[in-house]
Protein backbone atom coordinates (compact mmCIF):
# COMPACT_ATOMS: atom_id res chain seq x y z
CA UNK A 1 0.00 0.00 0.00
CA UNK A 2 2.93 2.32 0.76
CA UNK A 3 4.19 1.90 -2.81
CA UNK A 4 0.73 2.75 -4.12
CA UNK A 5 0.65 5.93 -2.01
CA UNK A 6 4.05 6.96 -3.38
CA UNK A 7 2.78 6.45 -6.95
CA UNK A 8 -0.30 8.57 -6.27
CA UNK A 9 1.82 11.35 -4.72
CA UNK A 10 4.20 11.41 -7.69
CA UNK A 11 1.26 11.41 -10.13
CA UNK A 12 -0.25 14.42 -8.36
CA UNK A 13 3.07 16.33 -8.50
CA UNK A 14 3.50 15.58 -12.23
CA UNK A 15 -0.09 16.62 -12.93
CA UNK A 16 0.62 20.10 -11.52
CA UNK A 17 4.23 20.66 -12.63
CA UNK A 18 4.26 24.46 -12.55
CA UNK A 19 2.49 24.70 -9.19
CA UNK A 20 4.80 22.06 -7.72
CA UNK A 21 7.89 23.89 -8.99
CA UNK A 22 6.72 27.23 -7.60
CA UNK A 23 6.09 25.49 -4.27
CA UNK A 24 9.62 24.05 -4.36
CA UNK A 25 11.09 27.48 -5.09
CA UNK A 26 11.04 28.54 -1.45
CA UNK A 27 12.99 25.42 -0.48
CA UNK A 28 15.39 25.83 -3.41
CA UNK A 29 16.24 29.41 -2.43
CA UNK A 30 16.49 28.56 1.26
CA UNK A 31 18.72 25.50 0.90
CA UNK A 32 20.97 27.07 -1.75
CA UNK A 33 21.40 30.18 0.42
CA UNK A 34 22.31 28.19 3.52
CA UNK A 35 24.79 25.93 1.69
CA UNK A 36 26.36 28.83 -0.21
CA UNK A 37 26.77 31.00 2.90
CA UNK A 38 28.10 28.24 5.17
CA UNK A 39 30.47 26.97 2.44
CA UNK A 40 31.65 30.51 1.74
CA UNK A 41 32.43 30.92 5.44
CA UNK A 42 34.34 27.59 5.54
CA UNK A 43 36.23 28.57 2.38
CA UNK A 44 37.21 31.94 3.88
CA UNK A 45 38.43 30.20 7.03
CA UNK A 46 40.48 27.77 4.95
CA UNK A 47 42.02 30.57 2.88
CA UNK A 48 42.88 32.64 5.96
CA UNK A 49 44.45 29.61 7.67
CA UNK A 50 46.46 28.86 4.52
CA UNK A 51 47.70 32.45 4.26
CA UNK A 52 48.75 32.49 7.90
CA UNK A 53 50.59 29.21 7.36
CA UNK A 54 52.45 30.88 4.48
CA UNK A 55 53.40 33.80 6.73
CA UNK A 56 54.53 31.40 9.43
CA UNK A 57 52.48 30.72 12.55
CA UNK A 58 55.66 31.07 14.65
CA UNK A 59 55.81 34.78 13.88
CA UNK A 60 54.96 37.17 16.70
CA UNK A 61 55.36 40.78 17.69
CA UNK A 62 55.63 42.73 20.93
CA UNK A 63 55.20 46.32 22.04
CA UNK A 64 55.06 48.25 25.30
CA UNK A 65 51.75 49.87 26.12
CA UNK A 66 51.89 53.14 28.01
CA UNK A 67 49.09 53.55 30.59
CA UNK A 68 49.14 57.34 30.21
CA UNK A 69 49.53 57.34 26.41
CA UNK A 70 52.94 58.99 26.78
CA UNK A 71 55.81 57.03 25.26
CA UNK A 72 59.33 57.62 26.51
CA UNK A 73 62.49 56.48 24.75
CA UNK A 74 62.76 53.61 27.24
CA UNK A 75 59.52 52.18 25.85
CA UNK A 76 60.83 52.04 22.28
CA UNK A 77 63.00 49.29 20.78
CA UNK A 78 66.47 49.77 19.30
CA UNK A 79 68.74 47.49 17.27
CA UNK A 80 70.69 46.73 20.47
CA UNK A 81 67.45 45.59 22.12
CA UNK A 82 66.78 43.26 19.20
CA UNK A 83 70.27 41.75 19.44
CA UNK A 84 70.01 41.31 23.21
CA UNK A 85 66.63 39.60 22.89
CA UNK A 86 67.89 37.19 20.25
CA UNK A 87 70.98 36.34 22.30
CA UNK A 88 68.99 35.87 25.52
CA UNK A 89 66.60 33.39 23.90
CA UNK A 90 69.59 31.22 22.89
CA UNK A 91 68.33 29.89 19.54
CA UNK A 92 64.64 29.78 20.49
CA UNK A 93 64.17 32.87 18.31
CA UNK A 94 65.19 32.50 14.66
CA UNK A 95 64.46 36.07 13.55
CA UNK A 96 64.34 39.46 15.24
CA UNK A 97 63.65 42.69 13.40
CA UNK A 98 61.35 45.66 13.09
CA UNK A 99 59.64 44.95 9.74
CA UNK A 100 60.30 48.59 8.85
CA UNK A 101 58.22 49.57 5.86
CA UNK A 102 57.44 52.73 3.91
CA UNK A 103 55.86 53.79 0.66
CA UNK A 104 58.46 54.45 -1.98
CA UNK A 105 58.86 55.11 -5.70
CA UNK A 106 61.29 53.01 -7.70
CA UNK A 107 62.62 54.84 -10.74
CA UNK A 108 64.61 53.86 -13.81
CA UNK A 109 64.84 56.46 -16.55
CA UNK A 110 61.36 57.92 -16.99
CA UNK A 111 59.59 54.87 -15.60
CA UNK A 112 58.29 54.98 -12.02
CA UNK A 113 56.56 52.34 -9.92
CA UNK A 114 55.08 52.82 -6.44
CA UNK A 115 55.91 50.01 -4.01
CA UNK A 116 55.80 49.11 -0.35
CA UNK A 117 59.49 48.97 0.60
CA UNK A 118 60.11 46.55 3.49
CA UNK A 119 63.36 45.99 5.37
CA UNK A 120 64.42 42.46 6.33
CA UNK A 121 66.77 41.59 9.19
CA UNK A 122 69.23 38.68 9.48
CA UNK A 123 67.81 35.26 8.55
CA UNK A 124 65.31 37.07 6.29
CA UNK A 125 63.50 34.00 4.94
CA UNK A 126 62.07 33.38 8.43
CA UNK A 127 59.95 36.49 7.95
CA UNK A 128 59.47 36.46 4.18
CA UNK A 129 60.38 33.70 1.78
CA UNK A 130 59.19 34.81 -1.68
CA UNK A 131 59.33 32.59 -4.74
CA UNK A 132 62.48 33.85 -6.48
CA UNK A 133 62.34 33.35 -10.26
CA UNK A 134 65.45 35.36 -11.22
CA UNK A 135 68.57 36.05 -9.18
CA UNK A 136 68.63 35.30 -5.48
CA UNK A 137 67.17 36.24 -2.10
CA UNK A 138 68.83 38.59 0.38
CA UNK A 139 71.21 36.84 2.77
CA UNK A 140 72.74 37.65 6.18
CA UNK A 141 75.94 39.09 4.66
CA UNK A 142 73.92 41.56 2.57
CA UNK A 143 72.19 42.75 5.75
CA UNK A 144 75.31 42.91 7.93
CA UNK A 145 77.28 44.76 5.22
CA UNK A 146 74.38 47.15 4.56
CA UNK A 147 74.33 46.33 0.86
CA UNK A 148 72.08 48.54 -1.23
CA UNK A 149 70.28 45.60 -2.80
CA UNK A 150 66.60 45.16 -3.60
CA UNK A 151 64.24 42.25 -4.39
CA UNK A 152 61.32 43.27 -6.60
CA UNK A 153 58.14 41.62 -7.88
CA UNK A 154 58.03 40.36 -11.46
CA UNK A 155 55.18 42.77 -12.25
CA UNK A 156 57.25 45.70 -10.99
CA UNK A 157 60.20 44.63 -13.14
CA UNK A 158 57.95 44.28 -16.20
CA UNK A 159 56.42 47.72 -15.70
CA UNK A 160 59.76 49.49 -15.26
CA UNK A 161 62.13 47.57 -17.53
CA UNK A 162 59.74 45.90 -19.97
CA UNK A 163 60.90 42.43 -18.92
CA UNK A 164 60.74 40.30 -15.78
CA UNK A 165 64.45 39.46 -15.56
CA UNK A 166 65.76 42.73 -14.12
CA UNK A 167 68.69 41.24 -12.19
CA UNK A 168 71.68 43.60 -12.38
CA UNK A 169 69.54 46.66 -13.13
CA UNK A 170 69.71 49.80 -10.97
CA UNK A 171 66.76 51.61 -9.42
CA UNK A 172 66.63 55.03 -7.78
CA UNK A 173 64.49 55.66 -4.71
CA UNK A 174 64.28 57.66 -1.51
CA UNK A 175 64.86 56.05 1.90
CA UNK A 176 64.59 58.15 5.07
CA UNK A 177 64.45 61.29 2.92
CA UNK A 178 67.76 60.44 1.23
CA UNK A 179 68.23 59.49 -2.39
CA UNK A 180 69.57 55.96 -2.88
CA UNK A 181 70.53 53.70 -5.79
CA UNK A 182 69.56 50.08 -5.35
CA UNK A 183 70.84 47.09 -7.31
CA UNK A 184 68.25 44.48 -8.26
CA UNK A 185 69.62 41.10 -7.14
CA UNK A 186 66.38 39.13 -7.29
CA UNK A 187 62.92 39.06 -8.87
CA UNK A 188 60.10 37.15 -7.18
CA UNK A 189 56.70 35.93 -8.29
CA UNK A 190 53.70 37.00 -6.24
CA UNK A 191 52.02 33.77 -5.12
CA UNK A 192 49.27 35.40 -3.02
CA UNK A 193 45.85 33.97 -3.78
CA UNK A 194 43.44 36.09 -5.82
CA UNK A 195 41.25 36.42 -2.73
CA UNK A 196 44.13 37.83 -0.67
CA UNK A 197 44.94 40.28 -3.46
CA UNK A 198 41.28 41.28 -3.49
CA UNK A 199 41.25 41.70 0.29
CA UNK A 200 44.39 43.84 0.15
CA UNK A 201 42.45 46.27 -2.03
CA UNK A 202 44.95 46.20 -4.88
CA UNK A 203 47.67 47.77 -2.71
CA UNK A 204 51.19 48.45 -3.97
CA UNK A 205 53.53 45.57 -4.76
CA UNK A 206 56.20 44.80 -2.18
CA UNK A 207 59.96 45.24 -2.58
CA UNK A 208 62.53 44.04 -0.03
CA UNK A 209 65.83 45.59 1.05
CA UNK A 210 68.23 44.98 3.97
CA UNK A 211 66.72 46.47 7.11
CA UNK A 212 70.17 47.84 7.96
CA UNK A 213 69.91 50.46 5.19
CA UNK A 214 66.47 51.58 6.34
CA UNK A 215 67.40 51.99 10.02
CA UNK A 216 70.36 53.83 11.52
CA UNK A 217 71.78 53.32 14.99
CA UNK A 218 69.51 55.97 16.50
CA UNK A 219 66.26 54.69 15.00
CA UNK A 220 63.83 53.43 17.67
CA UNK A 221 60.67 51.49 16.85
CA UNK A 222 57.33 50.97 18.56
CA UNK A 223 57.11 47.27 17.75
CA UNK A 224 59.61 44.43 17.57
CA UNK A 225 58.95 41.34 15.43
CA UNK A 226 60.37 37.87 15.95
CA UNK A 227 59.98 34.30 14.75
CA UNK A 228 59.81 31.56 17.37
CA UNK A 229 61.24 28.05 17.05
CA UNK A 230 58.25 25.88 16.11
CA UNK A 231 59.75 22.87 17.90
CA UNK A 232 59.33 24.66 21.23
CA UNK A 233 56.20 25.28 23.27
CA UNK A 234 55.37 28.58 21.62
CA UNK A 235 52.98 29.74 24.32
CA UNK A 236 55.61 29.16 27.00
CA UNK A 237 58.31 30.77 24.84
CA UNK A 238 56.06 33.75 24.26
CA UNK A 239 55.76 34.18 28.02
CA UNK A 240 59.55 34.04 28.41
CA UNK A 241 59.98 36.72 25.75
CA UNK A 242 57.38 38.91 27.41
CA UNK A 243 59.13 38.56 30.79
CA UNK A 244 62.56 39.30 29.31
CA UNK A 245 61.34 42.43 27.51
CA UNK A 246 59.76 43.66 30.77
CA UNK A 247 63.08 43.24 32.60
CA UNK A 248 65.15 44.63 29.72
CA UNK A 249 63.03 47.77 29.38
CA UNK A 250 62.29 48.08 33.13
CA UNK A 251 58.52 47.84 32.59
CA UNK A 252 55.63 46.13 34.34
CA UNK A 253 54.96 42.84 32.60
CA UNK A 254 51.27 43.81 32.22
CA UNK A 255 52.33 46.67 29.95
CA UNK A 256 54.31 44.38 27.61
CA UNK A 257 51.92 43.09 24.96
CA UNK A 258 52.98 40.06 22.95
CA UNK A 259 50.88 38.49 20.18
CA UNK A 260 51.56 35.64 17.76
CA UNK A 261 50.09 35.07 14.33
CA UNK A 262 48.72 31.80 15.71
CA UNK A 263 46.59 33.78 18.16
CA UNK A 264 45.48 36.18 15.45
CA UNK A 265 44.57 33.26 13.20
CA UNK A 266 42.50 31.69 15.99
CA UNK A 267 40.65 34.95 16.64
CA UNK A 268 39.89 35.52 12.95
CA UNK A 269 38.82 31.88 12.49
CA UNK A 270 36.47 32.17 15.47
CA UNK A 271 35.03 35.42 14.16
CA UNK A 272 34.48 34.02 10.65
CA UNK A 273 32.91 30.87 12.09
CA UNK A 274 30.48 32.87 14.24
CA UNK A 275 29.64 35.20 11.37
CA UNK A 276 29.00 32.26 9.03
CA UNK A 277 26.74 30.59 11.61
CA UNK A 278 24.71 33.76 12.25
CA UNK A 279 24.25 34.60 8.56
CA UNK A 280 23.46 30.94 7.80
CA UNK A 281 20.82 30.93 10.53
CA UNK A 282 19.25 34.08 9.08
CA UNK A 283 19.22 32.46 5.62
CA UNK A 284 17.58 29.37 7.14
CA UNK A 285 14.52 31.50 7.95
CA UNK A 286 13.67 31.26 4.25
CA UNK A 287 13.22 27.51 4.78
CA UNK A 288 10.38 28.25 7.17
CA UNK A 289 8.86 30.51 4.52
CA UNK A 290 9.22 27.66 2.03
CA UNK A 291 7.54 25.30 4.49
CA UNK A 292 4.60 27.67 4.85
CA UNK A 293 4.31 27.70 1.05
CA UNK A 294 4.16 23.90 1.05
CA UNK A 295 1.44 23.92 3.71
CA UNK A 296 -0.58 26.47 1.75
CA UNK A 297 -0.42 24.49 -1.51
CA UNK A 298 -1.19 21.21 0.24
CA UNK A 299 -4.30 22.76 1.83
CA UNK A 300 -5.42 23.91 -1.62
CA UNK A 301 -4.69 20.45 -2.97
CA UNK A 302 -6.77 18.81 -0.22
CA UNK A 303 -9.72 21.09 -1.05
CA UNK A 304 -9.41 20.40 -4.80
CA UNK A 305 -9.20 16.64 -4.28
CA UNK A 306 -11.99 16.27 -1.75
CA UNK A 307 -14.06 14.08 -4.11
CA UNK A 308 -10.98 11.92 -4.87
CA UNK A 309 -10.49 11.40 -1.11
CA UNK A 310 -14.14 10.38 -0.73
CA UNK A 311 -13.87 7.85 -3.59
CA UNK A 312 -10.68 6.36 -2.13
CA UNK A 313 -12.28 5.99 1.28
CA UNK A 314 -15.42 4.46 -0.25
CA UNK A 315 -13.20 1.89 -1.99
CA UNK A 316 -11.58 0.90 1.32
CA UNK A 317 -8.68 3.30 1.83
CA UNK A 318 -7.99 3.79 5.53
CA UNK A 319 -7.54 7.17 7.24
CA UNK A 320 -3.86 6.30 7.69
CA UNK A 321 -3.48 5.66 3.93
CA UNK A 322 -4.89 9.07 3.01
CA UNK A 323 -2.66 10.77 5.57
CA UNK A 324 0.47 8.97 4.31
CA UNK A 325 -0.35 9.87 0.69
CA UNK A 326 -0.44 13.60 1.41
CA UNK A 327 2.57 13.45 3.73
CA UNK A 328 4.59 11.72 1.01
CA UNK A 329 3.51 14.36 -1.49
CA UNK A 330 4.62 17.21 0.82
CA UNK A 331 7.91 15.50 1.66
CA UNK A 332 8.61 14.75 -2.03
CA UNK A 333 8.12 18.40 -2.98
CA UNK A 334 10.35 19.50 -0.10
CA UNK A 335 13.14 16.96 -0.76
CA UNK A 336 13.13 17.70 -4.50
CA UNK A 337 13.45 21.40 -3.72
CA UNK A 338 16.22 20.62 -1.23
CA UNK A 339 18.20 18.57 -3.77
CA UNK A 340 17.88 21.24 -6.47
CA UNK A 341 18.83 23.89 -3.90
CA UNK A 342 21.87 21.84 -2.86
CA UNK A 343 23.12 21.58 -6.43
CA UNK A 344 22.47 25.29 -6.97
CA UNK A 345 24.25 26.28 -3.72
CA UNK A 346 27.32 24.17 -4.48
CA UNK A 347 27.41 25.54 -8.04
CA UNK A 348 27.29 29.15 -6.77
CA UNK A 349 30.19 28.53 -4.39
CA UNK A 350 32.20 26.66 -7.04
CA UNK A 351 31.74 29.42 -9.63
CA UNK A 352 32.67 32.05 -7.02
CA UNK A 353 35.79 30.08 -6.08
CA UNK A 354 36.83 29.79 -9.72
CA UNK A 355 36.30 33.54 -10.20
CA UNK A 356 38.72 34.46 -7.38
CA UNK A 357 41.04 31.50 -7.88
CA UNK A 358 40.59 29.65 -4.57
CA UNK A 359 39.60 26.09 -3.76
CA UNK A 360 36.13 25.95 -2.22
CA UNK A 361 35.23 23.98 0.89
CA UNK A 362 31.85 22.22 0.87
CA UNK A 363 31.45 19.91 3.84
CA UNK A 364 29.34 16.75 3.19
CA UNK A 365 27.75 17.12 6.63
CA UNK A 366 26.33 20.51 5.62
CA UNK A 367 24.77 19.00 2.49
CA UNK A 368 23.31 16.03 4.40
CA UNK A 369 21.89 18.26 7.14
CA UNK A 370 20.42 20.64 4.55
CA UNK A 371 18.61 17.90 2.61
CA UNK A 372 17.46 16.14 5.82
CA UNK A 373 16.19 19.45 7.19
CA UNK A 374 14.27 20.13 3.98
CA UNK A 375 12.55 16.74 4.31
CA UNK A 376 11.68 17.50 7.95
CA UNK A 377 10.25 20.87 6.93
CA UNK A 378 8.09 19.15 4.29
CA UNK A 379 6.83 16.57 6.78
CA UNK A 380 6.28 19.17 9.50
CA UNK A 381 4.33 21.61 7.37
CA UNK A 382 2.57 18.84 5.45
CA UNK A 383 1.26 17.19 8.60
CA UNK A 384 -1.73 19.50 9.15
CA UNK A 385 -3.03 19.30 5.53
CA UNK A 386 -2.56 15.50 5.61
CA UNK A 387 -4.55 15.21 8.84
CA UNK A 388 -7.27 17.43 7.41
CA UNK A 389 -7.50 15.23 4.31
CA UNK A 390 -7.53 12.02 6.36
CA UNK A 391 -10.36 13.21 8.63
CA UNK A 392 -12.75 14.07 5.82
CA UNK A 393 -16.07 12.26 6.03
CA UNK A 394 -16.35 9.99 2.93
CA UNK A 395 -20.11 10.71 2.47
CA UNK A 396 -19.56 14.49 2.59
CA UNK A 397 -16.50 14.14 0.38
CA UNK A 398 -18.45 12.25 -2.30
CA UNK A 399 -21.09 14.98 -2.35
CA UNK A 400 -18.41 17.68 -2.86
CA UNK A 401 -18.60 19.32 -6.29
Amino acid sequence: MLFENIKLAMFSIRANKMRSFLTMLGMIIGISSVIAIVSLGDTMRSVVASEYENFGTGLAYAYIMSPDDYYSEEQLFTKDDAEQLKEAMDGDITYVGFQSSERAELKAGRKTEKVSLTGLAENPTELKNPKIIYGRMLNDKDIIDKKKFVIIESGTALNIFGKENAVGKTLRTTINNQGEELLVIGVYQNTDSALMKLMSGGSFASAYVPESIMLNENNAQWTIYFSMNKEKDMQQLQGRIQSYIARMKNQDIENVKCFSLMEEMGSIDKMLGSLSAVVGAIAAISLVVGGIGIMNIMLVSVTERTREIGIRKALGARTKDIMIQFLIEAAAISVAGGMIGTILGISIVAIGGMAVGVGVVVKPTVVIIAVAFSAMVGLGFGLYPAKKAAKKDPVEALRYE
